[in-house]
């Protein structure tokens, strides 16, 4: 996926960041073919890198300072690396391990990470070659493995890293209110009043209150950010969103408010989900509601060159705010 937040740096630079992280030893020659760039993600880039003892390795680099990022993902590199220590620390969820990290800025313009590299298929890639029952064999894993990594308590709602609030009701109105900051800023038109919008979460604010424990919400944990090998996920990628907060706000759930994000039928099954309240559904609402933001105002700071997923992303934002009584 293209955006202008993928930091690209010339080869003399990934270089030397291999030479800080590994040992100058470890540099393959310049001749030899031993970088390339990974194309799946959609925010930082990644390149797949094979040090000189043949050992495949991931870097990951932040977007370049200039770029103008959402609220929400401004220190997204170490909210990442955050998280990937409290999902090795607490769960026994398969993440890749971090080999090295620099924050100095010395060798590039922005923070960058080394990971494992993980060999295995990307399930969204593979996703139309599998059978129904392989799919949800694969959805209801994605279910548990979300469970288990909701069960990481925090202190306080909102960023990993802090200030937190006291409560889900004043660290979900405040994501919302980021977006639509956001939104305004650079001029986006969401196809329905920003007042409007904000009248709505403010009718239906209530609902937020019944939560009352803060976990670990992963929140981008679909398809595209789990790898799998052999019937089973081999890890699950890209953590940068996470926060403490309701964890009925994953990706998995979104589907029981609206049939365009997929059945989550196999999902709440190896969730552990049997039923869910009148006020569960209307929080999942307004958690619909924050993704069609989030999907909509990202085309603008990413500088999409097609329309397609803000015109997919405005219809998302309408068909909640109708189930939402507007």
């Amino acid at each position: 996926m293209e955006s202008i937040t993928k930091n690209r740096q010339p080869v003399d630079a990934l270089r030397a960041m291999v030479a800080r992280a590994y040992g100058p030893d470890q540099v393959c020659d310049a001749d030899e073919d031993w970088v390339g760039e990974l194309s799946d993600g959609w925010f930082n880039v990644a390149y797949r890198i094979r040090l000189r003892s043949g050992a495949r390795t991931v870097l990951k680099i932040a977007p370049p300072p200039h770029v103008d990022v959402m609220t929400y993902e401004r220190g997204a590199m170490a909210t990442e690396l955050a998280a990937l220590r409290l999902v090795r620390d607490h769960t026994r969820v398969p993440v890749p391990s971090v080999d090295f990290a620099d924050r100095t800025h010395e060798l590039c313009d922005a923070d960058y990470f080394f990971m494992t590299y993980v060999d295995a298929d990307n399930l969204n890639t593979v996703r139309d070659t599998l059978s129904q029952p392989q799919i949800d064999a694969y959805d209801e894993a994605i279910g548990a493995v979300t469970r288990e990594l909701n069960t990481i308590p925090g202190a306080a709602f909102g960023p990993l890293a802090g200030p937190g609030e006291k409560t889900w009701r004043a660290a979900f109105l405040g994501m919302a209110e980021a977006l639509l900051g956001d939104g305004e800023r650079r001029g986006v038109d969401l196809r329905h009043g920003y007042d409007t919008i904000r009248a709505v979460l403010a009718a239906h604010a209530h609902a937020l209150d019944e939560v009352t424990e803060p976990r670990f919400v992963e929140w981008d944990l679909w398809p595209g950010n789990v790898m799998v090998r052999d019937g089973r996920i081999a890890a699950v990628l890209d953590h940068e969103r996470a926060f403490y907060g309701d964890p009925l706000m994953e990706f998995g759930f979104a589907g029981l408010e609206s049939g365009t994000y997929g059945d989550p039928t196999a999902f709440v099954r190896g969730y552990g989900r049997p039923s869910f309240t009148a006020t569960e559904r209307t929080r999942r609402r307004l958690y619909n509601l924050h993704l069609a933001l989030v999907q909509i105002i990202e085309t603008t700071f990413r500088a999409h060159t097609t329309t397609e997923q803000y015109d997919w992303a405005c219809d998302r934002l309408r068909e909640t705010l109708a189930l939402l009584g507007r």
